[in-house]
């Protein structure tokens, strides 16, 4: 039997060996292949682990190898494997033949306790995908862990709470149980609400855009935007309400499809984010970093390079409030990711690249005050800083952004009104995101050019309109290219099979805003 143990490092990680051997000398455990110091101290938890547990440690010289041994190996999780390999190693040695020491190879996590109790460890489900991938199909993991080791098919599981019932696991192969099914797997978290065929989170009292009153604009924005994927920016005076709008986005994604969840699962078991009996992440995530946020905090890094706040928010949203706030190199560091969806991040000779696939909201001031460009209140800012302000928003970030919506105050609003539910703004949605997946499997946002020229056909009207205003307004390569897959959202979401002239006119006005506010 071989053991594995699995040694997190970005979002692709390494399995490790482990292997003991038992000589003479004067007792002592040595552990060679680049041990961390959390791993060299794992010889006295596992000392006292195993002796509490009611086995007795060999009194030889133990020696254990991680391999391979070029590669650090860090992290807690190996206590429990070492113990193990330990364990095998002493009986084996006596002349036993048991049948679990010819078994197959084995993955093994978990961090000990002095009494023996097993405690959770973090990256389970990137341990299990990496180790079913290169053919191992059994591990050990500890209680706390084992619903997001389920989620792997194939791979027979077993959740221990002591290092007892872990050798008990090795003794007893019926112990294991197998991975979830499709179709068990498929199960929706609680509350989720079916419309036309497309999946939505259960709403709360918070997530209800009913409460957003005279705001038909940047709801309508926020729709469309949801629908397709695309990103937004929304500006306007303290107040006005574009906070409260954004915040409750999340009610407006489908779920994710068990598909897309895994790789989100992944990221949040590598970042020790997954609660306890947490299993697949079938909501779409919704990150909202403080303004204070470094460059790190938001492309990841650190020691072990853990996920930033973009690839957190893959498959969802990343949402910058007072994004003027934001420093300028944090900003544009997004720039890439949102063309490539990835990130790739090198660290002490060492490199990792994370998913990172998410949607940018974004809300701001539209200048120092709040109140430049509004019809109701003085701006007392001068035009240099006005000019300073914007200079955080370079022009190519801005034209990563497909709707600009300024976001004027309510003026009168009557107490008992109401805006428009989220289940009927979730109608629109599902029509078009059923559209869309059944016609190229993917959103509108992703088209790449070649898919653009297949199913973003332009009459002459509506190209002849594009080129129209593009001229007028100065639009770049990418921005017509917004243009055009925003429209096919718009008409996706009215059941629409060519792209029109309205279609296309609402999208233009949504990205040009000179009319409105004459910064941008």
């Amino acid at each position: 039997m071989q053991i594995y143990s699995f040694s997190p490092f970005g979002y692709e990680g390494a399995l490790v060996s482990v292997e003991v051997d038992l000589r003479r000398g004067i007792p002592a455990v040595d552990i060679v292949g680049l041990a961390d110091g959390a791993i060299k101290e794992s010889r006295e938890r596992m000392r006292s682990a195993i002796r509490n547990s009611g086995f007795e440690f060999p009194p030889e010289r133990v020696l254990i190898s991680l391999s391979p041994a070029d590669l650090k190996k860090e992290g807690a999780g190996f206590d429990l494997p070492i113990a193990l390999a330990v364990l095998s190693k002493s009986l084996g040695s006596d002349g036993e033949e048991n049948h679990y020491l010819n078994q197959d190879s084995i993955l093994i996590l978990g961090e000990l306790e002095l009494n023996g109790n097993v405690r959770p460890v973090r990256a389970v489900h990137a341990a299990t995908t990496t180790a079913f991938e290169m053919g191992i199909k059994k591990c050990i993991v500890p209680s706390a862990n084992l619903e997001e080791a389920k989620e792997v098919k194939g791979m027979k599981v077993f959740g221990a709470d002591t290092l007892s019932d872990a050798f008990q696991a090795l003794l007893n192969d019926e112990l294991f149980t197998s991975s979830l099914s499709d179709q068990e797997k498929s199960t929706l978290p609680q509350g989720a609400v079916e419309v036309d065929g497309i999946f939505f989170p259960a709403v709360d009292s918070t997530m209800e855009y009913g409460d957003v009153k005279n705001q038909e604009r940047l709801v309508r924005a926020l729709q469309i935007a949801a629908a397709g994927r695309h990103n937004l920016m929304a500006y306007g005076p303290p107040g006005c309400g574009k906070t409260l709008a954004l915040q409750k986005f999340q009610s407006l994604l489908p779920l994710l499809t068990v598909d897309e969840a895994q790789s989100v699962t992944r990221i949040y078991s590598i970042a020790g984010l997954l609660k306890q009996g947490q299993s697949l992440l079938r909501t779409a995530p919704f990150r909202q970093p403080h303004q204070t946020c470094s460059i790190e905090g938001m492309c990841g890094g650190g020691v072990h390079c853990i996920p930033g706040e973009i690839s957190l928010a893959h498959k969802g949203v990343l949402f910058l409030d007072e994004a003027a706030e934001f420093r300028s190199s944090v900003l544009q560091m997004l720039r890439v990711p949102l063309e490539g969806g990835s990130i790739t991040l090198s660290r002490a000779g060492r490199s990792t690249t994370y998913p990172a696939n998410f949607q940018l909201l974004m809300a701001t001031n539209p200048c120092p005050c709040g109140n430049f460009g509004s019809k109701t209140k003085l701006c007392l800012c001068s035009g240099r800083s006005i000019e300073q302000y914007w200079k955080k928003f370079s022009a190519p970030l801005l034209d990563r952004i497909d709707f600009r919506v300024h976001v004027e105050l309510g003026e009168n609003i009557p107490s008992d009104s109401k805006g428009i539910s989220t289940a009927e703004l979730r109608k629109g949605i599902a029509r078009a995101v059923k559209v869309q997946k059944e016609r190229q499997g993917k959103l509108n946002s992703q088209l790449t050019p070649p898919e653009m020229e297949k199913y973003c056909s332009l009459s002459n009207e509506v190209h002849d309109l594009l080129e129209s205003r593009s001229s007028s307004y100065g639009f770049s390569p990418r921005s017509l290219a917004g243009c055009i897959k925003v429209s096919r959202t718009i008409a996706d979401m009215e059941g629409k099979a060519q792209i029109d002239s309205d279609c296309m006119a609402e999208a233009i006005n949504f990205r040009h805003v000179e009319e409105d506010f004459i910064m941008m």
